[in-house]
């Protein structure tokens, strides 16, 4: 399920300090975005932590509070950079423009310590991840309700703050920063949790157990590198109110979403065909969806790109993708 938020602008027209408190008055007026999903969606266990985030935006900042209720909050990593899930983390996921290439990554653990990454294209595309690219002028905090690496009480949980600065997010975003009213980028939010037992008054991972993934918008795989499964994040010059503010809908999802199935279809048929295929119906896609969005797939040598059009009024959105995932909205 693709969710959606509305991004409103900082209350009084000020800058947010970022000092891990999210409960200062800037944030009341803030939305709550839905509580986390498990990654692979509404078919699998609920996270029994609950796991929230909201947004807010000035002339220089993108804002991100998040909240993580955890009853034994715990952190090792502490070199910027460190593979952070190693530890349970908070994660960061933004694609400006949406076309599933050049995106970020933030991770942040209860001792602050942050991993920022810059990913060219996702995994199953090659990648590659630039590890050593940095957010400059990246603001975070962290604040925990109760106590740090004590396995010995029981704690409320922890909080992250962030400052995400349009001078460094504009990099991908090919497009004017701060966006403007109605303006819309893709975001997604992931927490990994790890399953642990107190050993000599030490928490301590659980041999053979896998990771929790709990996310903002579910991925339908645990796999959080699917930009097209990212969540809308629209942006509003309403100043934040503490009232609801819906998303508009936006025509061209559907379009999206059918050239990702093409995308998705044509990898399966080359993993057992050695080929690319110009046929819809061999790729599973209803002939109504070919006919109503005017779905049309070409190949060439090691490579196809497919297109589909939806006309609204006089307007006509047209998207194409191709065997990389790159999704792109044709001018």
């Amino acid at each position: 399920m693709l969710r959606s938020y509305v991004c409103c602008r900082v209350p009084g027209n000020r800058h947010v300090t970022i000092d891990g408190n999210i409960n200062k008055e800037c944030w009341q007026l803030a939305e709550w975005t839905a509580d986390f999903d498990d990654i692979l969606g509404p078919t699998a266990p609920r996270p029994w932590y609950r796991t929230r985030v909201k947004m807010l935006w000035d002339e220089e900042y993108l804002y991100i509070a998040a909240s993580l209720e955890e009853p034994h909050v715990w952190a090792t990593l502490t070199e910027r950079d460190s593979v952070i899930f190693h530890d349970n983390d908070f994660e960061v996921f933004i694609d400006p423009d949406g076309d599933c290439h050049q995106y970020y990554e933030i991770e942040i653990n209860a001792l602050n310590t942050v991993w920022d990454l810059l990913l060219i294209k996702p995994y199953r595309n090659g990648g590659p991840a630039v590890n050593g690219w940095d957010l400059k002028g990246l603001k975070t905090a962290v604040h925990v309700s109760g106590s740090l690496n004590d396995a010995s009480d029981h704690d409320q949980g922890w909080s992250v703050e962030m400052a995400l600065p349009w001078a460094g997010l504009s990099e991908c975003a090919h497009k004017t920063c701060p966006p403007g009213d109605g303006d819309e980028w893709r975001i997604n939010f992931s927490r990994v949790e790890w399953h642990t037992t107190i050993e000599n008054g030490k928490y301590t991972k659980v041999p053979g157990k896998p990771e929790e993934n709990w996310v903002w918008s579910p991925q339908a795989a645990v796999d959080m590198h699917r930009p097209e499964t990212w969540g809308r994040l629209v942006f509003s010059n309403h100043i934040a109110d503490g009232k609801h503010h819906p998303a508009a809908i936006n025509p061209g999802e559907e379009i999206r979403q059918l050239l990702m199935q093409v995308y998705h279809a044509q990898r399966a048929y080359y993993a057992v065909a050695g080929t690319y295929t110009e046929s819809a119906p061999r790729l599973g896609i209803p002939e109504r969806a070919v006919s109503e969005h005017r779905l049309q797939i070409h190949t060439m040598p090691g490579g196809f790109v497919a297109t589909a059009a939806i006309t609204l009024g006089t307007r006509t959105l047209r998207y194409e993708v191709r065997e990389d995932s790159r999704l792109l909205q044709m001018t």
